[in-house]
């Protein structure tokens, strides 16, 4: 083979005219601490807060401590195959979760990893975990209402699209019942539900989930599963995870609810990171800025104005008492952030009053603004009749004699609270409950027998749906109760309650 000189000169002289001088320049640190999921790593001069960091493994780190010679990073992912004097790379991105319509039916982790083993998210959307809330200008108050689906909740505690509710108990009194059968009952209503669940059981979440799928919810839900058994850091960015993901949503003009489930254990969490990281700690141990953790996610719950495209994102935070002490730390801080709360008592629990809610304790702070007209008329006394009733109670069981008023107060008392039971997964249309309360309020169920009167408002429903089903069409068209409907609705228990009288309530 003979060479040629002239053809090697050209080649070469080619290649170094398109040569060009690249220099990849990565920020490289090293492990110094490790241990209990923490990091302390030294050489990371410019690193930020909240910024992510590669690690071996492909375990990747959350920087939260920025300290003059080092910095703390929280680990997640398998924190026991980093030792130290591992290397650690800066990514130069502040932590962010994919967002978009190919999360809606999906089980994901907090990072947005897909967890039901029905194969990768494919989006090219990413929002920021933490983001600034939007100011005053940007809001408008909140007026629409949010129905849950659950009676008592509607006609006395209303939440409204955009509004930050607090669901707040005992362990067992039925939180998450509320707040699964608000997600059943937004079906049709143009809302993308996000159920963070944080510190629970796995089973419990693959449960609820189940009974989703059996609702046909999941065609409008992410569920974002941070289990007991994940890390502290997971469970920590799980709340601001499924909040990016509906802000999505709330800013392209649509509506969005976040469920967080609950913030009691995101505190714990957010305790043990800061307290292996060094930093001081306060009252029961939290740190000092526990208030700001919560604070800073709720107020990202907001009603936009029309000018920037009237979207919502609403959040049912949920916490956990001890004894019902809602003068802890954690709970008052959060009630203060809150515009209300449904405060759950687990001894109407036990005496079989579902859902089991304190209407002294329990209030909305946006109020009627965030019902119906017809709802606000037919449900008007209905806090004050409840109220006057738990303090007759109180008082009757001194058994001493009662005159007529306070024995007519008692009955329409026992009745209401009956009215108002509901089982779980049973959500009923706003203009049923309308119908079914205005029959309670105005004495048409007095003479009924307690033990009769969920027979009695279920048949009534019945009959109300097939003999005159124009009337709940009426109210849920105009969503008011003009006389002319409400003639027609007393007209139509009147016909029921004679056909009840006439079976002798066999019907």
């Amino acid at each position: 083979m003979k060479l040629r000189p002239e053809e090697i000169t050209s080649v070469l002289k080619s290649r170094i005219k398109s040569y060009e001088a690249g220099v990849d320049i990565q920020e490289v640190g090293t492990v110094v601490q490790v241990g209990d999921g923490v990091a302390r790593i030294q050489g990371l001069e410019n690193a930020v807060a909240s910024e992510m960091l590669e690690l071996p493994h492909g375990v990747m780190g959350l920087v939260l401590n920025l300290e003059e010679d080092s910095v703390g990073a929280v680990l997640m992912g398998e924190d026991t195959l980093i030792k130290e004097g591992d290397q650690v790379k800066r990514t130069g991105r502040v932590i962010q979760v994919p967002v978009g319509e190919a999360l809606v039916g999906r089980v994901v982790n907090p990072l947005g990893v897909p967890l039901d083993g029905k194969g990768p998210i494919e989006t090219t959307e990413f929002r920021t975990v933490e983001f600034k809330a939007p100011g005053v200008i940007r809001r408008q108050p909140v007026k629409e209402p949010l129905q849950t689906g659950i009676k008592a909740i509607d006609a006395m505690i209303p939440i409204g699209r955009g509004q930050r509710e607090l669901i707040i108990g005992d362990r067992g009194t039925g939180k998450t019942a509320i707040a699964v059968d608000t997600i059943i009952n937004q079906r049709g209503q143009d809302v993308i539900c996000i159920y963070v669940a944080i510190g629970q059981k796995a089973s419990t979440v693959a449960g609820l989930v189940a009974k989703l799928e059996e609702h046909g919810a999941m065609d409008y839900t992410i569920v974002i599963m941070a289990p007991a058994s994940t890390s502290a850091p997971m469970r920590y960015i799980a709340p601001y995870a499924g909040a990016a993901m509906g802000e999505y949503f709330t800013y392209s003009g649509r509506h969005a609810l976040c469920i967080y489930d609950d913030l009691t254990k995101h505190a714990d969490s957010y305790r043990q990171m800061s307290l292996l990281l060094r930093r001081p700690p306060g009252r029961e141990a939290f740190p000092g800025d526990i208030f700001y953790l919560h604070s800073r996610l709720l107020e990202r719950a907001c009603k936009l104005s029309d000018k920037e495209g009237g979207g919502s994102l609403t959040a049912l935070p949920v916490i956990e008492t001890q004894a019902g002490d809602v003068s802890a730390y954690i709970p008052t801080n959060v009630i203060s952030i809150t515009d209300g709360q449904i405060f759950l008592e687990s001894d109407l629990f036990y005496s079989g009053i579902r859902p089991a809610i304190n209407v002294g304790i329990s209030v909305s702070r946006v109020g009627g603004n965030a019902q119906i007209k017809a709802m606000k008329k037919v449900a008007g006394s209905l806090r004050l009749d409840l109220s006057q009733f738990r303090e007759l109670e109180a008082f009757a069981k001194f058994g001493s004699e009662l005159d007529q008023e306070t024995q007519n107060t008692l009955a329409r008392g026992e009745r209401l609270v009956e009215t108002l039971n509901q089982p779980q997964y049973v959500p009923w249309p706003v203009e049923e409950q309308v119908m079914i309360i205005f029959a309670a309020t105005q004495g048409y169920a007095d003479d009924i027998p307690v033990a009769d009167i969920s027979r009695f408002n279920g048949r009534l429903r019945e009959h109300l749906a097939q003999q005159n089903p124009e009337i709940g069409e009426e109210i849920a068209r105009t969503k008011e109760l003009d006389p002319q409907v409400e003639a027609r609705l007393r007209s139509a228990i009147e016909a029921f309650k004679e056909l009840w009288s006439a079976d002798k309530g066999i019907l």
